[in-house]
């Protein structure tokens, strides 16, 4: 049974390949679509009950497959544009990345 329960927030643009990845290796996932951040881009959030001693190859799958990168994006787009005196060059912004929780798990059931 799981000990721990790994949450991942991913950026939906790398949520299919590391949702492979897991499946591939025997890792249960589940997946639900949510949105947020800083560009209100779509994010995917996957849950994988494993035990204690696979997290560290858990996260290891989350780093090489979702690493942060650069991106421009027309200014406009950002959320907190209001009276038009930005420029309208292109901005370059952090996106991709993940954020990772590491949970216990006091119960585990399979109904």
């Amino acid at each position: 049974d799981p000990t721990k329960l790994v949450m991942m927030i991913v950026s939906d643009t790398d949520a299919d390949n590391l949702m492979a990845a897991l499946v591939e290796r025997g890792f249960p996932v589940t997946k639900i679509g949510s949105t947020g951040g800083f560009l209100r881009r779509g994010n995917v959030t996957i849950f994988s009950g494993v035990v204690e001693s696979e997290v560290d190859n858990v996260m290891q799958l989350v780093t090489e497959i979702c690493h942060a990168r650069k991106e421009f994006v027309p200014v406009q787009t950002l959320p907190f544009i209001g009276d038009g005196s930005f420029s309208a060059e292109p901005i370059e912004v952090r996106v991709g990345g993940a954020i990772v929780f590491v949970l216990d798990v006091d119960r585990f059931q399979r109904i």
